[in-house]
Formats: C-alpha cells, sequence, structure tokens
C-alpha cells in the first residue's frame, strides 16, 4: 500500500498522541508526559499513582476518577483492564483523529506491518517505521515530521499505530474493529524491499502478499483500504464498498473507460486477474461482507509478525 503526504499529517498526530497517551510493552499508560496519574496493568490489578510536576493537570472527568482511587488498588478481571487500557487509548486517538487525516492514519499501518515475512518471520506491527525514514518507498512522508516523533518518544508505539488505524476506519463508517495490545516494540529498523510496489502486476502482488501468508482473497480485501484517500473511488473520507463497484468495471480494459488518475496501476492489474476478479465482485455487490473480510484481514495484517509482552 503506497504512502502519501497525507500520511505526514498522521506521523505528525501521532507525536502529539505519544506526549498525551504512551502506551509500552510493560503496559503502562501516561495521560500526560508532564503531570499526570500513572495507570499500570498488571494481571488482574490497576495500580494508580500521581505524578508530581510543576503545574497542575488538566485532566478532565476520567483524570480526576483515577485520582479519587491514588490510595488504594482496584481489582479488576485481566479481560476488563484490558478493555479500559484500549478506552483510554481510543480517547486520546479520537482528540486528533479527522474524517481528513483518516487515510493518513490507516496508510501508517500498512508502512509499519507491511514488512512482515513468513520466511523468516521479520518484520510486520513494531513501529520501526521512525527508523526507515530515508527508504524509496517512504519518499513521501516529511522527514522532520517522523524524526520529531522519534525524539519525543522511546518509539512510535505499534499498539498506538494498530488502534489509530482501526479508528480512522471507524471514523470514516467502516466497521469497528478490535484490536489487541501489548506489542513489543522494535529498536532497530525492518529488512528493506518488503512492501510492495504500487506498479506490480496481479501475479506479482499475490506472490508478495503471500510471502507474508496472506491470500489472494486477503489481498483483496486489504486493498479496500483505498476506497478513502486521494486515489479516487468514491468520497474520499467515506469507507465503503465503492472500490470495488469501480473495479468490477474492469479499468484498464480498452471498455473501461477509467480515468487514468483513479486508482493505482496495482489496483487495476486486480481487476484483470480472474482470482481477484471474483473477490471484487463479492464485495461489489456485498459490502456487509467487505466489512467483515476487511475486519479479519486487518486483525491479522496487525497481528501477524507482532511479538508480544507476557504482562
Amino acid at each position: 500500500m503506497n504512502c502519501t503526504t497525507t500520511t505526514a499529517a498522521a506521523t505528525a498526530d501521532l507525536a502529539l498522541l505519544s506526549s498525551a497517551a504512551s502506551v509500552s510493552a510493560g503496559r503502562e499508560l501516561k495521560l500526560s508526559s508532564r503531570s499526570s496519574p500513572v495507570v499500570k496493568f498488571a494481571a488482574k490489578r490497576l495500580t494508580v499513582s500521581c505524578v508530581a510536576a510543576s503545574s497542575p493537570p488538566h485532566l478532565g472527568r476520567r483524570g480526576l476518577m483515577y485520582l479519587a482511587a491514588t490510595s488504594f488498588l482496584i481489582p479488576l478481571p485481566k479481560s476488563a483492564a484490558a478493555a479500559d487500557e484500549t478506552s483510554l487509548l481510543q480517547e486520546e486517538i479520537r482528540k486528533v483523529m479527522t474524517k481528513n487525516k483518516a487515510p493518513g492514519f490507516l496508510r501508517l499501518v500498512f508502512h509499519d506491518a507491511g514488512t512482515f515475512d513468513e520466511g523468516d518471520k521479520t518484520g510486520g506491527m513494531n513501529g520501526s517505521i521512525v527508523y526507515e525514514l530515508d527508504r524509496p518507498e517512504n519518499a513521501g512522508l516529511q522527514k522532520t515530521i517522523l524524526e520529531k516523533v522519534k525524539d519525543e518518544m522511546e518509539s512510535v508505539r505499534p499498539d498506538l499505530i494498530a488502534v489509530a488505524g482501526a479508528e480512522a476506519v471507524l471514523i470514516c463508517g467502516g466497521p469497528e474493529i478490535p484490536v489487541r495490545l501489548g506489542r513489543i516494540e522494535a529498536t532497530v529498523p525492518d529488512p528493506t524491499g518488503r512492501l510492495p510496489e504500487e506498479t506490480l502486476d496481479a501475479k506479482n502482488m499475490k506472490q508478495s502478499f503471500q510471502n507474508k501468508g496472506f491470500s489472494a482473497q486477503e489481498l483483496v480485501a486489504l486493498s479496500g483500504a483505498h476506497t478513502i484517500g486521494g486515489k479516487g473511488f468514491g468520497s474520499p473520507v467515506v469507507f465503503d464498498n465503492s472500490y470495488y463497484k469501480i473495479l468490477a468495471k474492469k479499468p484498464g480494459s480498452s471498455s473501461g473507460g477509467m480515468s487514468s488518475m483513479i486508482g493505482l496501476p496495482s489496483d487495476k492489474a486486480l481487476a484483470a486477474d480472474d482470482e481477484c476478479y471474483g473477490w471484487i465482485s463479492k464485495y461489489a455487490e456485498d459490502q456487509n461482507l467487505f466489512f467483515e473480510d476487511f475486519k479479519k484481514a486487518y486483525t491479522k495484517l496487525v497481528d501477524t509478525g507482532a511479538k508480544w509482552s507476557s504482562a
């Protein structure tokens, strides 16, 4: 999935989010980098303590509720603790997420997670994007913003990127996608040459995704992410099945009549492949089926190759 300059806005907002909500492999969430309660999730307990600061924090209703509980432990089932952590992360993301910024957040997911290789089990959703600034596939990213992100936090949290992508889909009218938390962050860049090029034909696109453990059906489902953004498929801020309805018209054929300004060469190549076109037709006719299959493929994308904390 090729990155565009809209991803730069998403990375800038990730820098802002990093000072407001930082989820680490140790399951710790800090609501503010200067003055805040620190929320630590451990097994079946939620410990809350307040970090001293020179100025009073602006915590809001949720923060005040945590401060009221600083003197004792609140026992929570493990599932409840995880749900609360996700809720806090979503709350911070929604402060900066807009429909216009959503495509950039979603593309950032593909750039970070798309490096996975089934053969040697390297790459995947690990936040390594901050170390990959000079690569050709990241040419559309504004390096100064990414470097600022890298400087202002220990790393771009893979959980943050994964949840932000899911929120991007939701805010544009797509399905709600639960995201598991606890990914371990990379400290080095992933191997180069892992992202599929936008000029690939269908055969090579399918091979590229097969190398990541994805089927042709999952390739077509994930490609539906192009329904938002500047690719020309329907509304740039509405997540629906417009991508497939347009591809079902066989763009690229002599009778397709599709403008060369719409879509990537790889999008049109999928429509020319019999196996992929079968799924394109299904999703063009059934948006609910597309939503269900996209949810499954997205979850697999952000989980495959991830290393998980034991907490």
